[in-house]
């Protein structure tokens, strides 16, 4: 008998038999895949509704009206477009698939946090961004926006009160216009303060006749002002300033209603130009 359940003992450890239980997890290799976006080129409707935006951003379009904006400033499929400082990529994300295909779009990053957060969203999704040239917006080091003359236009958005701020603004222009061609557009905006205000960028706000003295002086010629982005609930008198509003909302849940139905800022949008050169003698 004691032979017998030796036998019986052996037999079950050889077909992998334990006297306790145990569970096999087979490991899942599964590597996650990130959406893919496939946004139409040249559709400047279907990037606005595209699902690559969020909700927050699309939100946005009502105070920030960029069909109504890109075309004041005269942006289209077949474009050279260069984007300075873009921040999150609002614009960007609609710029990228509207370019894609006809044009072309270069971002000025700045060294830092914006300019990693672009350059990780790219990597990530290269079927919206891959396309898009990268260059440096890091005055006083270096501005390099692309070869001169090579750019149909030019944007900026709410970003120039940090170059007067920071001493830059000057350099920052003339930038801008050795890379623009011969009649290329310069398109700003930029939240307004009062005409006859004190010039205070640490506001963030400034006077339309600052901006237009800036680039004036760098040779640009005022070609048109619009009232797009305009909005007159906007008193400009906010503890927080600019930043009170939409969508910093800096002062928390401090008179949070209040600043939601303000909406964003009063903003100028201003659209310059660089003059043609005149024909040489004959």
């Amino acid at each position: 008998m004691r032979t017998l359940l030796l036998l019986a003992t052996l037999v079950a450890l050889a077909c992998g038999g334990s006297s306790s239980s145990t569970t096999t997890t087979t490991p899942d290799t599964t590597t996650p895949t990130t959406t893919r976006y496939d946004i139409p080129s040249g559709d400047l409707a279907a990037a606005m509704a595209g699902a690559h935006r969020t909700d927050a951003e699309r939100a946005r379009d009502v105070w920030r009206h960029p069909a109504e904006t890109l075309a004041f400033f005269e942006v289209e499929p077949g474009k050279d477009v260069v984007e300075l400082a873009p921040g999150g990529g609002w614009y960007t994300k609609l710029l990228a698939p509207l370019l894609r295909d006809s044009g072309s779009l270069t971002v000025g990053l700045p060294d830092g946090q914006y300019g990693d957060g672009f350059r990780t969203m790219q990597a990530e999704h290269p079927e919206l961004y891959g396309h898009v040239r990268v260059g440096r917006l890091a005055p006083p080091d270096a501005i390099e926006l692309g070869a001169p003359e090579s750019a149909d236009v030019v944007l900026t958005f709410r970003n120039t009160h940090g170059w007067i701020r920071n001493g830059v603004a000057p350099q920052v222009m003339e930038a801008v216009f050795r890379v623009l061609r011969p009649g290329g557009i310069f398109g700003v905006v930029q939240h307004r303060d009062a005409e006859g205000a004190p010039v205070d960028p640490a506001r963030g706000y400034l006077p339309e006749a600052t901006v237009i003295e800036l680039a004036t002086a760098a040779g640009f010629e005022l070609v048109e002002r619009s009232e797009i982005n305009a909005n007159p609930r906007d008193t400009r008198d906010h503890p927080e300033n600019v930043w009170s509003l939409p969508p910093s909302l800096r002062g928390g849940d401090v008179d949070r209603a209040r600043y939601e139905a303000i909406g964003e800022t009063d903003r100028m949008t201003l659209k310059f130009r660089r003059p043609v050169a005149p024909a040489a003698a004959p």
